[in-house]
């Protein structure tokens, strides 16, 4: 039986002889269900109708997004930590030449994601690479294809490895999750974000949102959270979601200064 996949989020369902009659990661507040209502494809149509794309990103991450792009169409990044390569966040596309490249440039010895809206096909991915995929428990409920392979991870951090650490910041998913490198950056740290901090068009600042495509900001007592889980850390870098989205310089300064603007804006 096939695993169908919600074009909209791009999230994969458990097997099933037809398609489910609904997504409830589209139906939440945060998403929506697409203009033309709720369609579904495979994975086996994906193969034949999209690539993957590698480009360099940044120092040690490799990004990779699907062309034509799909669902959300964010990119994932490949870190190629040499002690412990990862894969962050997660495109639905995962075909032969995609392994191939990554097994190419070193394998993966995890997959880590930062919230519901890039599950994608993630199990699809952990048993290509046989290696354990990280969710936050407290966003058990949106996992929409249960497997061994998925790791439930509780609490505020995880460290995966010497440096590499999963950092909970809530917000965006009570389970929203960032990835703190501290080798990144030629040693200086990234932070790898999603969009559980979103990079802004200018480069230079981020923001916080419940819901992006909704309009739906988040209040300030979760913004105050938020930072107050990445104070410990130091980083250069951030890496967003999407192709681009990066802020090059003084990353722990942009996060302060873009808390405090945040907190202006919406005010007491």
């Amino acid at each position: 039986m096939p695993c169908f996949i919600c074009t909209t989020c791009g999230v994969q369902y458990a097997e099933t002889d037809r398609p489910p009659e609904r997504c409830p990661v589209c139906e939440d507040e945060r998403q929506y269900v697409g203009w033309d209502g709720q369609q579904w494809t495979t994975l086996e149509v994906l193969r034949a109708r999209h690539t993957n794309v590698f480009r360099h990103e940044g120092p040690g991450l490799t990004g990779i997004g699907t062309e034509p792009a799909f669902a959300i169409g964010q990119r994932a990044l490949l870190v190629r930590d040499p002690a412990f390569p990862l894969l962050w966040d997660c495109v639905t596309l995962v075909d032969d030449a995609t392994v191939s490249a990554i097994q190419a440039a070193g394998g993966l010895r995890a997959i880590a994601i930062s919230h519901p809206h890039y599950y994608s096909a993630v199990v699809e991915w952990a048993r290509a690479f046989e290696v354990p995929a990280y969710l936050h428990a407290a966003d058990r409920d949106w996992v929409m294809r249960p497997d061994p392979a998925i790791v439930l991870w509780e609490g505020e951090t995880l460290a995966l490895a010497e440096g590499i650490t999963l950092i909970r910041c809530g917000g965006h998913f009570p389970g929203a999750t960032v990835l703190h490198w501290a080798a990144g950056a030629e040693g200086r740290g990234a932070l790898l974000s999603g969009d559980v901090l979103q990079v802004g068009q200018d480069r230079r600042s981020v923001s916080f949102m419940r819901s992006y495509p909704n309009y739906i900001p988040l209040g300030g007592g979760a913004v105050r959270r938020l930072a107050d889980a990445l104070a410990p850390y130091r980083f250069d870098q951030i890496y967003g979601a999407f192709w681009s989205r990066n802020v090059t310089a003084e990353g722990s300064d942009v996060v302060r200064r873009s808390v405090e603007r945040y907190l202006r804006a919406i005010g007491p």
